[in-house]
């Protein structure tokens, strides 16, 4: 006998806080009336993580640090054995989002490495003939605001051959001069990064200049870490040989899900970099680190 099943919250954005009431609907569709054996809902939260393959075989503890993390878990019976009449049935339902004793609701992060992530799972259980069906959906939690007010402090920067570090021959590179500034290091993440750039001279014509945001994520233990980067995205905010002494504004919105407050925990940690690149016509690559710290308020 065909049957659907489907979750489906109030909220449309799927957003919730700790603290609040996660509710909806269970939607069920069929043609005529079908015997069950029994309607179940759980709510789960976890934190995925994962090694990448260079730290595999390194640390032996961290086999026992990458360990699931459950952040929430709790179910209901939404029905008992019976009929689901033909046609379309909801079913409604509530879930408070609280934790148990002194676990904290991290928000809803999708990494390479680090995975938070919060789920609905709703079950149907039917005769031995019948094949159990089941459907999940996610829904997102943000963080609680931050209670200390953010002072947004302007990082002011300079980029020639002599402030490079990771570069050998320092003598044989062009000549070239970039100043600019980032308007904070210290960011809201529901507000856009600014700032601006300003090539004030270049011997070489300069191909391109990026925006990178880049993710690092820690996992390990006492015993040992492993951390790597990886690019989040990157936004071209010039092409071709710009004209010197014009200011290029920086603006970048921070993506949802794959950017979160920067977080630190004994097992994990998830932080945030920016990177000004600039691509010379020689494909000499100019780039410029900045340490990020996102926050929600």
């Amino acid at each position: 006998m065909s049957i659907t099943l489907d979750i489906r919250l109030k909220r449309a954005n799927k957003v919730y806080r700790e603290g609040e009431t996660v509710s909806g609907v269970i939607v069920l569709s069929c043609k005529e009336a079908t015997q069950h054996h029994g309607i179940s809902l759980s709510m789960e939260g976890i934190v995925n993580l994962q090694l990448s393959s260079k730290s595999v075989g390194v640390f032996e503890a961290f086999y026992n640090s990458v360990k699931p993390i459950p952040l929430i878990s709790s179910s209901i019976e939404v029905a008992k054995a019976g009929k689901i009449p033909g046609g379309k049935t909801e079913m409604p339902f509530e879930f408070p989002l609280h934790t148990k004793g002194n676990k904290v609701l991290y928000e809803t992060y999708h990494g390479v490495f680090v995975n938070i992530q919060y789920t609905l799972r709703c079950d149907l259980k039917r005769s031995l003939l019948a094949k159990d069906l089941s459907r999940s959906c996610e829904f997102i939690v943000h963080s609680l605001p931050q209670k200390a007010k953010i002072v947004p402090a302007p990082v002011n920067f300079t980029v020639s051959p002599d402030t490079l570090q990771n570069t050998r021959e320092r003598s044989s590179l062009p000549k070239f001069l970039i100043r600019g500034h980032l308007d904070a290091t210290n960011c809201m993440i529901s507000q856009p990064l600014t700032g601006e750039v300003v090539v004030e001279k270049s011997d070489v014509p300069i191909k391109s200049m990026e925006l990178q945001l880049v993710r690092v994520e820690t996992c390990g233990c006492a015993e040992g870490y492993a951390r790597d980067a990886t690019e989040i995205q990157n936004i071209q905010i010039a092409e071709g040989d710009v004209c010197h002494g014009l200011s290029i504004p920086i603006y970048m919105i921070f993506p949802r899900l794959f950017t979160c407050p920067t977080l630190e925990t004994t097992n994990f940690k998830v932080e945030f970099e920016i990177n000004i690149v600039v691509v010379l016509q020689d494909d000499h690559l100019i780039t410029e680190n900045f340490p990020l710290k996102l926050c929600r308020t």
